[in-house]
């Protein structure tokens, strides 16, 4: 997920954050002709620019209050957004991965929204997915969802179509954690040697591999596989976490995630995917060279695909489980407001606009790189990308059809990434077997309850 999808970032101390929320100036104060600056922070450039589309719309309704939008890379941002807290110029609204709700709302740094929402009357039935997840254990929501991300497949449409597949065909996949389904077949099929052979033929030399089937699946940046193999498990009724909120234990050694993950692990050692870490080039790049078929991506990558220059690719659905349904981990970030904020009414004027329909159809509509978490929004975006022959009906399909779960929230995000990073590291090399599973679930189990 990009935090979305933020998973190689975070390394944070409980020291750092050990700040009170109170002391603080709050970012800038009135200026000399009575406005008031509000300071909102994100680490995407995307949506900074989008963003910052809206912004002269809201200073004409609300001329006594400017917004200063800032950037930082997403290596930075933590650290700098922490030391904020610490040292009491934090701005006053920032996006926020969900990684970091237990850490931030447990120390006392974001501003509870729920009188604010109750005041202005806020319905908060048009985001279609996101608001779920940024309750906090208090039953509080800290933060309004700002977008969405989840899996797509890529695929060189000559390439498939050459294999004698058509786009029909991609969108029909499946997937189980016994054999791969479908899905398993296709990828052994679109892979070519250097002798033409393909993966499912007699003869085939996985040494001299020239067409892999898929592009690498084997994710290490976060605790379950959330932005590669991860996306499968939901949709064969898998669930790493115990719970979806607040999990207790993350089930690493139950018989079909083990199952699974050793079908990812034996795909890459078969030359049917690249090794971990084999390409260097983006997956995009990968798919338009004709070195993979297809590709396992996310949606905030949709556009960059749909602009790639003398290559038709396609874009179908994540394979179904089974049972012909899908359930896919979805990432909605979120607004937060700052508890130490010395503006907090008019932080909120600028926070409910930027959530509102106009503003998210707005900034969705000028970057396409982020999908807005309001279901009018995301409409809007799919019409206007379809005016472009651009097809984006299979993310909106994901929206309307009711397909998108949340992704788990549970304590100590940061701590559990970087202790389970290294060890999914060393499976997909094979550098450790199936034995570390118990060992991570332990581990987990311990991890978890020390955050609370």
């Amino acid at each position: 997920m990009k935090t979305s999808r933020l998973t190689k970032v975070i390394t944070l101390t409980a020291a750092v954050l050990t700040a009170v929320a109170g002391c603080s100036n709050g970012g800038d104060s009135g200026d000399a002709s009575g406005s008031t600056t509000v300071n909102w922070w994100t680490w995407s450039p995307d949506q900074a620019i989008a963003y910052q589309q809206c912004v002269p719309a809201f200073e004409k309704a609300n001329p006594d209050i400017k917004v200063k939008i800032t950037n930082y890379n997403v290596s930075d941002y933590f650290t700098k957004l922490t030391s904020g807290f610490v040292s009491g110029d934090a701005p006053d609204a920032f996006m926020n991965s969900v990684t970091f709700l237990q850490s931030y709302a447990g120390q006392g740094q974001l501003l509870a929204l729920d009188d604010y929402l109750k005041k202005d009357n806020v319905d908060l039935g048009k985001y279609a997915i996101g608001t779920e997840g940024w309750k906090y254990k208090d039953g509080k929501q800290y933060a309004l969802p700002m977008d969405w991300a989840t899996g797509a497949l890529y695929y060189n449409k000559d390439l498939l179509a050459k294999a004698g597949y058509t786009d029909k065909d991609v969108a029909a996949l499946n997937w189980t954690s016994g054999d791969g389904g479908t899905f398993w077949k296709m990828i052994k099929h679109l892979t070519v040697d250097a002798a033409g052979k393909r993966g499912d033929q007699a003869g085939f030399n996985p040494a001299t591999v020239k067409t892999y089937g898929l592009g690498n699946l084997e994710s290490t940046g976060d605790p379950f596989g959330q932005n590669a193999w991860g996306w499968l498990l939901p949709n064969d009724g898998i669930n790493i976490p115990d719970k979806s909120q607040w999990a207790t234990v993350f089930n690493y050694n139950d018989p079909k995630v083990v199952q699974s993950v050793k079908l990812v692990r034996t795909l890459a050692n078969d030359g049917f995917t690249p090794k971990l870490n084999q390409f260097t080039t983006a997956n995009s790049q990968q798919v338009g060279s004709g070195k993979v078929a297809m590709v396992v991506g996310g949606t905030w990558e949709a556009a960059t695909y749909a602009g790639l220059k003398g290559t038709k690719v396609g874009t179908a659905p994540l394979p179904a489980g089974a049972d012909g349904k899908r359930a896919l981990m979805t990432n909605a970030n979120g607004n937060n407001l700052w508890a130490g904020s010395k503006h907090p009414d008019q932080t909120w004027k600028w926070v409910s606009y930027q959530e509102s329909e106009e503003c998210q159809t707005t900034a969705s509509k000028y970057n396409a790189s982020f999908f807005p978490s309001i279901a009018a929004s995301m409409k809007a975006l799919t019409d206007q990308q379809t005016a472009k022959g651009t097809d984006f009906s299979v993310f909106n399909n994901y929206l309307a059809s009711g397909e998108l779960v949340p992704c788990p929230v549970y304590n100590n995000g940061a701590a559990l990434t970087n202790a389970m990073t290294p060890q999914f590291e060393a499976y997909f090399t094979n550098k450790a077997d199936e034995s570390i599973f118990p060992k991570m679930q332990d581990q987990s189990r311990t991890m978890l309850a020390e955050g609370k």
